[in-house]
């Protein structure tokens, strides 16, 4: 499973070692009022990780557990993974931040690396990024990869405005040329 280093954070697959601080990640409600609506209870955070390192060992990819360099402590989790959890449907890359951790740049530096991972690695035609519509943090974080707005639907039943990128986009983009820099 890949490790991921950016200037400030190492990405390291999601596993059991990573219970506690995810949990106080996804059980602090205003972190998860455009994920799903609502604090995760630790039942709700030990299922997530199961599905996470199934998915590890099934695809390869899954979610990271971003921790910083200097200190080691999780500020957030990220992923490449199939979007609305449909092995049908294209990739996608998403991100959470501990609110301590936001506006800092760190989901552009993980979201660049992970993404930049995904095309070396996994070569898709395009890589996508849902969020809800007033959730302009994360749609900047999306502007900032290079991806464009595609549209809005409804994935992880909720509406979301979608972002994607093309291989071509991203290989000509300024997120690449950064990436390369930093890798």
């Amino acid at each position: 499973m890949p490790l991921l280093n950016t200037p400030r954070l190492r990405l390291e697959p999601l596993d059991d070692g990573h219970f506690d601080a995810l949990h106080r990640l996804n059980s602090d409600p205003v972190v998860m009022r455009h994920i799903t609506g609502r604090p995760e209870t630790p039942q709700d955070t030990r299922l997530m990780i199961e599905r996470v390192k199934a998915r590890w060992a099934e695809f390869g990819y899954s979610w990271w557990a971003f921790i910083k360099q200097d200190g080691g402590n999780l500020i957030g989790t990220g992923c490449i993974q199939h979007l609305n959890r449909d092995p049908a449907g294209p990739l996608e890359t998403g991100w959470r931040l501990r609110q301590d951790a936001w506006g800092q740049g760190y989901a552009s530096e993980a979201a660049r690396h992970m993404v930049g991972w995904a095309f070396a690695t996994l070569q898709p035609e395009r890589i996508c990024a849902v969020c809800q519509p007033d959730n302009t943090p994360s749609s900047t974080v999306m502007e900032r990869l290079g991806m464009s707005y595609t549209g809005t639907g409804r994935w992880y039943d909720m509406d979301c405005d979608r972002y994607d990128i093309t291989a071509a986009e991203w290989a000509a983009s300024p997120a690449k040329a950064r990436y390369d820099a930093e890798a």
